[in-house]
């Protein structure tokens, strides 16, 4: 599928930061890389790289809009965790005003913070690339890159133990999303 991705990049140029925008570049360039890797789809890595934050620098409010006038669960876990309100609205957003009536980019979008049970490769593939893009900087970014070339599993396992220790050490609520993609990971391998 062929998307216009000057017109994407022309869009989030305008609704993000420079920070942000670099960001965003930096994940779609990650993005493609581990999609060739794995045999997910380039352009739509390339895409949902580009606009998984497209929604990150809006208000908490217009954020919390997009997710309900897309139908999507937003229960206590969702409202106590603002740092997940972006993969949601996002998702909508993609999909409502932008009209990108696909799927698995909805899905990566959808899940690239929490993740989630059942991640088709796509997801993955945005998830790792998240975590790994050049602009990243944090002290165990070199590990999680090679992980993330190690295998998707072992990528993904490597980085929701991230996520989780990161979590409760900091003790805010953890999304069950990724409780349930770490346990389908471990009960896979054991």
């Amino acid at each position: 599928m062929q998307y216009d991705v000057n017109k994407y990049m022309e869009l989030i140029r305008k609704k993000l930061s420079p920070y942000r925008f670099h960001h965003s570049v930096c994940v779609a360039k990650a993005a493609v890389q581990l999609a060739e890797k794995y045999g997910a789809d380039v352009d739509r890595a390339f895409l949902a790289g580009l606009l998984h934050d497209i929604t990150k620098e809006m208000p908490p409010e217009e954020q919390i809009r997009w997710i309900k006038q897309g139908k999507l669960p937003f229960g206590e876990v969702e409202r106590r965790s603002p740092a997940v309100y972006h993969q949601m609205s996002g998702a909508v957003y993609v999909r409502d005003a932008l009209l990108i009536d696909d799927g698995e980019v909805f899905t990566a979008i959808r899940f690239h913070t929490t993740a989630c049970a059942g991640m088709p490769k796509l997801a993955k593939v945005l998830y790792l690339a998240d975590f790994i893009s050049d602009d990243r900087q944090y002290p165990d970014v070199e590990t999680m890159r090679a992980k993330a070339y190690e295998g998707l599993d072992a990528g993904m396992l490597y980085a929701l133990e991230y996520t989780i220790k990161d979590v409760v050490g900091k003790q805010r609520v953890l999304h069950p999303d990724t409780t349930s993609a770490y346990n389908e990971i471990i009960m896979k391998e054991k």
